[in-house]
């Protein structure tokens, strides 16, 4: 999605709900606001050049990612050899790590949790927007299921995987065990919706919301397997792979928010929905740039007929896409809302107008406003939509599939993760349908007993949620301009005086200063304070990508480390990374081979912490910081010599202060915050300090980072709350985040463009 998924949304289900996703329940809720801010701390932009600042950040971003633009563009030219351009990938995003502007941190999942979501229930798709789809979610309304019925449920699945057995078998295996059914799936949200435009937004509260609203072409089943939708079959694509036909069904329509029809689905919608995506510029469009004939052209106004654009009706209910040239993983790319339809004579009567007419701020457009303002085709109806209270979803009786849905009300609730026993108290009360387990619930429901029974509710019912391909990152401003956050400057406020911001804001241009900060974080004890000692390392990841995302599909040659490389068939994209790190000379691991019994992974355990590693890193830093007059050292007073830490990083005079915000409103996240900055001071001694910018809301949180729209808006030197999910079957869905120019989304976190 251009997904920038907040990690609120993500210890939210630590301290918060349990949604069923991945390969099991994973911990997922719901984050993020789609906003506009200004571009200074006093919300005055009239003195803002962005001119200079569009120059400043292209030449900070030539300097500082000069190996992984060489890599990458290497890597996106082919598109023949798949083996070969997934090997490429590999390479590009060692390079791109390597920069130490962005520090792999955790993925969705890995936690305690108690749960009466049935696995499988739900996609375990690790792309798009499909795994937020609860239609087809089977919830029992008796007890949670222990871990042993978990099993027994995935041993069902792993048999019929593939054949669309399992949603029947599993409900004959509950209704043989006692279990009923729930039709309603109540569930928590951090952060409202801020637009219904699913065409208009590239954050993850709005379009999570909104998926369940319309469906697309094609959507992943609870098997993993894409199926038609709203087409009638799957595409057919031509000899050269450059065509892409697709037949809808017949006697779909649009519906408005009480139900009434307005509109026939048409082949015409989907035209008029990828040009509305590419008028609104929300940040979806870069999906289908250099993918569909003639979208870069439109987007960046060399064309302006979208007729030359490569997408048509041919008739009512046959759409073409015209590419540039084939595309291995197009056919992932309809899980998302990039290829959403939009019901061209439903947003016209709101105001809605396209091409050089579209203007979002006319005083007559109201499209997407609110659940009222946008036309339905999907499995649901917006009911009620209370900001920071509820918003509930009712069963749409005129959807295409109506009678084989099996939740008619979804119920989200908001909870902002204060009351750390909220969803888990809910949970027991069978309110909710399941709860994520953080210290202080985990400690609750080893004390609270089954009734009738002498075992806990832990010891009964837990068990360990899956992870999935989400990727939480801590981010370092290496152009940092802004000191207290765009839309109030009262709010994480900065305590630095100017001295200060010029030592650090040197500090954090260097890469031997950010690889330090890199291998001081004790990561483990870190995630600890979300997830508890015991499951510290289950979610840890140590790249951006998951080093299993891909494998190749064939036997490849690269070059590495100046040596040429032969891979087998079947080999995983992050062992090629480690191939390139280890080459490069750096220190830290992103793939175990010996991991997940001999198969290798990238999560599950820290890579990066490294005492040694991160002394010696600093110690160069602070070389170049003393040598260009930014620094001095602290010296002994009789020899004159440079003193040093116990753990041998060199004194200077006075610290490096680096600002990390947190939300204090939550202990949670303040004690993951005290964890960061205790093992910085533990590893680097008083040199480099972590000053705690404490936030007391979580929305006052997101607005120094993950609510911001631009780099320059960026209020911190270290950010830990944004991450990024799939969109589709390809690194390039991750490391297209870096690309220059504003085209890659996550680019902004580090302080540019």
């Amino acid at each position: 999605m251009k997904k920038l998924l907040s990690l609120l949304v993500a210890l939210l289900l630590v301290v918060g709900l349990v949604a069923c996703k991945g390969g099991d329940e994973t911990t997922t809720a719901k984050s993020g606001d789609d906003v506009t801010t200004t571009a200074s701390g006093s919300g005055d932009t009239d003195d803002f050049d962005l001119e200079a600042y569009v120059a400043e950040s292209t030449a900070i971003y030539n300097e500082v990612y000069a190996d992984f633009k060489a890599a990458y563009a290497l890597a996106k030219a082919e598109n023949v050899d798949l083996g070969k351009r997934f090997a490429l990938m590999a390479v590009a995003e060692a390079k791109l790590i390597e920069s130490g502007t962005l520090l792999p941190l955790s993925s969705n999942g890995g936690n305690y949790a108690i749960s009466r979501v049935v696995p499988y229930s739900i996609t375990p798709a690790l792309w798009g927007n499909d795994s937020y789809r609860y239609h087809q979610a089977l919830i029992v309304n008796e007890q949670p299921l222990t871990e042993a019925q978990r099993n027994e449920l995935k041993a069902i699945y792993a048999e019929v995987k593939g054949t669309g057995a399992y949603e029947e078998r599993a409900k004959a295996w509950l209704a043989d065990n006692g279990f009923t059914l729930n039709d309603t799936y109540t569930l928590g949200y951090s952060s409202d919706p801020q637009t219904w435009d699913v065409l208009a937004t590239s954050r993850a509260a709005d379009s999570e919301a909104i998926v369940n609203t319309y469906d697309g072409l094609y959507e992943y089943d609870v098997e993993n397997q894409l199926k038609p939708a709203l087409a009638a079959d799957l595409p057919v694509v031509s000899q050269d792979g450059k065509t892409v036909t697709i037949t809808l069904k017949s006697g779909l329509e649009w519906v408005d928010q009480d139900g009434n029809k307005v509109a026939d689905v048409k082949a015409d919608d989907f035209v008029a929905g990828m040009q509305h995506m590419c008028d609104v510029a929300g940040g979806l469009e870069y999906l289908i740039q250099g993918i569909i004939v003639n979208a870069t052209e439109y987007i960046e106004g060399d064309v302006t007929d979208f007729a030359q654009v490569g997408v048509k009706a041919i008739n009512d209910t046959t759409l073409e896409y015209t590419l540039v040239e084939p595309c291995s993983f197009f056919d992932t790319m309809f899980g998302y809302g990039v290829f959403a339809p939009l019901s061209r004579a439903y947003y016209t009567s709101q105001g809605g107008k396209f091409g050089a007419e579209f203007d979002a701020k006319a005083e007559d457009y109201t499209y997407g406003k609110t659940p009222a303002n946008i036309a339905y085709c999907g499995p649901y109806l917006v009911k009620q939509n209370t900001a920071e209270t509820k918003i509930t979803f009712e069963a749409n009786p005129k959807y295409w599939n109506k009678d084989n849905i099996n939740i008619t009300e979804i119920v989200w609730e908001f909870n902002d993760g204060t009351d750390p026993l909220k969803a888990y108290n809910g949970m027991k009360e069978g309110h909710y349908a399941g709860a994520g387990l953080s210290a202080t619930s985990l400690a609750q429901s080893k004390a609270d007993l089954v009734e009738g029974t002498d075992k806990s509710w832990f010891e009964t019912y837990h068990y360990t949620s899956g992870t999935d391909a989400t990727s939480f990152m801590g981010f370092f401003n290496i152009n940092r301009s802004q000191y207290a956050n765009v839309n109030d400057p009262s709010k994480a406020s900065s305590d630095k005086n100017d001295s200060e911001k010029a030592v650090s804001k040197a500090a954090m241009g260097l890469q031997d200063f950010r690889l330090a900060l890199c291998y001081a974080l004790d990561r483990e004890a870190y995630n600890a304070q979300a997830v508890g000692e015991e499951l510290a390392l289950t979610s840890l990841i140590n790249s951006y990508t998951p080093g299993t995302f891909v494998s190749l599909p064939n036997e490849t040659t690269i070059t590495v480390g100046g040596e040429e490389k032969t891979y087998p068939a079947g080999t995983f994209y992050g062992k090629i990374m480690q191939d390139v790190i280890t080459a490069d000379g750096y220190a830290f691991k992103v793939w175990d081979q010996d991991a997940d019994g001999g198969i290798g992974a990238s999560s599950g355990f820290d890579g990066w912490f490294n005492e040694e590693a991160a002394v010696a890193a600093y110690n160069k830093a602070v070389d170049a910081l003393v040598a260009a007059g930014t620094l001095t050292f602290k010296t002994d007073k009789d020899s004159g010599e440079v003193t040093v830490t116990a753990k041998g990083a060199k004194n200077i005079t006075t610290p490096i202060y680096i600002d990390l915000p947190c939300f204090s409103g939550s202990t949670t996240y303040l004690n993951r915050a005290n964890a960061f900055a205790q093992s910085v001071k533990n590893v680097l001694g008083g040199n480099v300090v972590i000053n705690l910018v404490t936030c007391s809301t979580s929305s006052a949180w997101y607005y120094a980072g993950y609510y911001t729209d631009f780099g320059y808006q960026a209020n911190y030197d270290i950010y830990d709350v944004s991450g990024w999910g799939p969109d589709y079957g390809d690194p390039q869905t991750y490391l297209d985040t870096f690309l220059p120019d504003f085209a890659g989304y996550m680019v902004k976190c580090v302080g540019i463009f």
